[in-house]
């Protein structure tokens, strides 16, 4: 093996730490020339921080997550702090009310009064995610605040239970009724926004890390809520001010976090505006436009410009029960099943203003989509044409396609509308004698 050096030659070796491509920053530097050398490139004290930040946030970020995800984390921290803060002045009235630190209390009087209230909270989540479970994906926006506002109710009791000391059990139970609705919600809510930060299929790491964070404000607000429930001890003015300033910014900071969210997934109120302004202009919003027109609080507490938009979506019902439709109803139904919707997975009938959608047996997600997008269209031709079926259906063949279109090239995702489950099916088929619906 032939050797060949060139005692004029250096080289040069380079340390790069960081767990993006995109967030590399050079550490040390290393030269040989003549001798070894190594010259560092950052602090000590700037290495350790950067290892203690990996532990809150997420590999890569920010180039792994969504553009809302820090400022949804700053302002869901703050909510999360002043949380539990107000823990620790519900739980010192609730404890105070069951009798800790009284000698006429006893063990298991006290015992089966918590047993009551954590059974009480046991089944009423059982029975929310029955009746709510299949609907928390479609608002998740809506259901984030109504988690909170369930979780500020029972603290709410748990506060005034000491004042109600015959009704103390049913109090209680009322106020882990209440918590066990926010935790269903919650949880699931969370999920999905999880997987909507995810750039780079790294949900996994996203729920750790916001695992980490809300661990550290756990920590926090524990800490200061005993602090105030020791300067506050004895003085139920000065309690209830803290309490429910806490709670007021514990709203604030919740409506702030929802309103930093920009979700790219398609329900009925977001599709519902993208349509109405498709069809009033021929363009397409981004998920920001839309995110700032969406309604995240009830409609009679939404500002007045929010009360302006149409809600057409309001007037479309996904998934009817056959057998819930009249005589006459049914005689309609029959007829556009074997004219207007003889190759479609779906039927649409007018009933006093809404729009009922059947779904055929068959139907698959891009059906449900464009049955929605179809009875939307048909709500919103009422009392324009006396054919909106006809109308309805020539906009489907001519415009449906390109709206899809547009909704991709603007970043929004068309894979299916998120909806309440579809559990009411039919199935149909036209033809000399065979014409039926099951």
């Amino acid at each position: 093996m032939e050797e060949v050096s060139s005692p004029s030659q250096s080289i040069i070796l380079e340390e790069w730490n960081g767990s993006s491509s995109t967030k590399l920053s050079k550490t040390a530097t290393i030269t040989a020339s003549p001798s070894l050398s190594i010259r560092r490139s950052s602090s000590y004290f700037h290495h350790v921080w950067r290892r203690i930040l990996e532990a809150f946030v997420p590999e890569g970020f920010p180039s792994s997550v969504t553009p809302d995800y820090a400022p949804f984390q700053v302002w869901d921290s703050l909510q999360g702090l002043s949380t539990y803060i107000r823990t620790m002045l519900s739980t010192q009235a609730l404890l105070s009310a069951i009798g800790v630190g009284e000698k006429s209390a006893t063990v298991i009087g006290a015992t089966f009064q918590w047993f009551l209230r954590d059974l009480t909270g046991m089944v009423g989540g059982i029975l929310f995610t029955f009746y709510q479970g299949s609907n928390l994906d479609s608002n998740a926006k809506i259901w984030r605040l109504v988690a909170d506002l369930m979780n500020d109710l029972g603290m709410l009791m748990d506060l005034i239970s000491p004042l109600f000391p015959s009704g103390f059990v049913f109090v209680v139970c009322l106020g882990s009724l209440s918590r066990s609705f926010t935790g269903v919600a919650s949880g699931a809510t969370r999920a999905a926004l999880t997987q909507h930060f995810a750039l780079q299929n790294n949900a996994a790491d996203i729920s750790a890390k916001e695992g980490s964070q809300e661990t550290l404000a756990t920590m926090t607000g524990m800490a200061m809520g005993m602090l105030l429930a020791r300067i506050t001890m004895g003085h139920p003015l000065a309690i209830w001010f803290s309490f429910l300033s806490l709670t007021m910014f514990h709203m604030y900071a919740n409506y702030k976090a929802v309103r930093c969210l920009v979700l790219t997934s398609l329900n009925t109120q977001r599709s519902s505006i993208l349509l109405q302004h498709f069809m009033e202009t021929g363009q397409v919003l981004s998920p920001e436009q839309v995110s700032k027109m969406e309604h995240i609080l009830p409609i009679w507490a939404s500002s007045r410009r929010s009360k302006g938009l149409k809600l057409i979506h309001m007037r479309v019902r996904l998934g009817v029960r056959v057998s819930s439709l009249s005589q006459p109803e049914l005689s309609d139904l029959l007829h556009h099943a074997g004219s207007h919707y003889r190759k479609a997975k779906y039927i649409l009938v007018e009933r006093k203003g809404v729009i009922n959608v059947i779904m055929h047996k068959d139907s698959t997600a891009a059906d449900i989509l464009q049955s929605f997008v179809h009875a939307h269209v048909m709500a919103t031709l009422m009392g324009k044409t006396s054919s909106i079926h006809t109308e309805s259906q020539l906009w489907i063949d001519r415009e449906f396609e390109l709206f899809l279109q547009k909704l991709k090239l603007s970043g929004w995702k068309t894979e299916r509308l998120l909806s309440p489950s579809i559990s009411w099916k039919a199935n149909w088929s036209s033809g000399p004698l065979d014409e039926k619906l099951d």
